[in-house]
């Protein structure tokens, strides 16, 4: 696309989103379009739509703001592509899609800023995002979905449990990258999930899940995971784990659930012979959030090349958790823990100007320490995340 046809649809996008209640009210009004105009495309979707209306303005704000970034924007919509596999879409369902949103646009963006050179702008535009979901699709060899047999579902705190899958069949990804994944509880309610293992030949797997006080997937599999029961997994998504440089030192960052991605490219590299040196900040509101170390300090102990630094908000446990009274395990390999929320700690630590970076954590905390490392001299093309949608 030409730099016309990207201002021209970027500009009529953030004219409509600047309204007051303006993405709310396009997502509400292109999925009434949709399920309207082609009915028997509603039951790709979830029963509660409020979280699926948010990820669609969240993509198409995301998309547009790579239109002028094919090498950034071509893979990510590749990966969407072949992850839409697992709905059933076919070319049709794609034209219904367009269609709908484009008339959307219009509904809002009035007849005076909706001209013939705009609706062409949106044509051109959604035409290359078509083609290149549909072309990845067609290409792609792999299974559309693989089953999981849930074979271990251990709580960890009182909203965080350990599932592991055995996989129907082997499923090759990189470690650091997500997946889609749906439960028998909620069904076409799909979640994306960070395995904390590497890919394997015994073909398990292994998700860290935290309960999102309001959601609707993550406090049924907290609560309501059993063993037996078959999950769904969609195709492998995000460049977390592709490697740019594998002899540039590395500096990850992970909070939370985050530490599975983190964990898993670690793994990964100990089955290697020579690594750079890996700093992992593992950071948690509350000590007991770090809940993971006895693995990391296994990790760092056989890796010399890792060091990890345990972080935490807080020195003492929030009243809801309940001590077990054992002694507390030494767990040798691990730095001391430092108190303080963890972008600033880490900012504090200069710029790394040496080093890879990578965050995986909530969408605030992911950008407040960008920021902070930013603001510390990082160069922002060394910093890492994925999509915080």
């Amino acid at each position: 696309m030409d730099s016309r046809t990207v201002a021209l649809i970027r500009t009529t996008f953030k004219a409509v989103a600047a309204e007051e209640g303006g993405p709310e009210k396009l997502a509400s009004s292109f999925y009434a379009t949709l399920f309207t105009d082609y009915p028997h495309v509603r039951d790709f979707f979830p029963a509660a739509m409020d979280s699926q209306r948010d990820r669609l303005v969240k993509a198409i704000s995301y998309t547009l703001d790579r239109l002028e970034e094919p090498n950034k924007l071509l893979p990510f919509l590749a990966q969407l592509g072949r992850d839409h596999r697992k709905y059933g879409v076919k070319p049709e369902h794609y034209v219904a899609v367009a269609t709908s949103l484009k008339t959307a646009m219009r509904r809002f963006a009035g007849t005076e800023m909706w001209t013939d050179e705009v609706e062409q702008a949106w044509d051109d535009g959604l035409t290359v995002i078509a083609e290149t979901m549909i072309g990845a699709a067609d290409q792609e060899k792999t299974p559309a979905v693989w089953s999981g047999t849930v074979i271990e579902s251990r709580s960890v705190l009182r909203n965080l449990t350990v599932v592991r899958l055995q996989l129907d069949k082997p499923m090759s990804y990189a470690a650091g990258q997500y997946m889609s994944v749906q439960v028998p509880s909620r069904p076409r309610m799909w979640r994306y999930l960070s395995p904390a293992v590497p890919a394997n030949a015994n073909c398990e797997i292994e998700f860290h899940i935290r309960s999102v006080l309001g959601g609707w997937v993550s406090p049924a599999i907290v609560g309501q995971t059993q063993l037996g029961e078959t999950w769904l997994l969609g195709s492998p998504l995000g460049g977390l784990g592709v490697p740019r440089n594998t002899k540039r030192k590395m500096l990850m960052i992970g909070c939370g659930t985050g530490i599975a991605p983190l964990r898993a490219q670690i793994m990964s590299m100990a089955q290697r012979r020579t690594n750079p040196k890996v700093h992992l900040f593992v950071g948690g509101h509350y000590p007991c959030d770090l809940y993971d170390l006895e693995t990391l300090s296994r990790l760092a102990v056989a890796n010399k090349w890792l060091t990890v630094t345990p972080v935490a908000e807080n020195d003492q446990n929030p009243w809801w958790y309940v001590d077990s009274g054992e002694p507390t395990p030494e767990l040798p390999g691990l730095e001391p823990r430092i108190t303080g929320q963890i972008g600033k700690i880490v900012a504090g630590f200069g710029s790394w100007a040496d080093r890879d970076v990578q965050i995986v954590g909530s969408p605030s905390m992911v950008q407040t320490t960008k920021f902070r490392l930013m603001a510390a001299g990082t160069e922002t093309k060394n910093i890492r995340h994925d999509p915080l949608f």
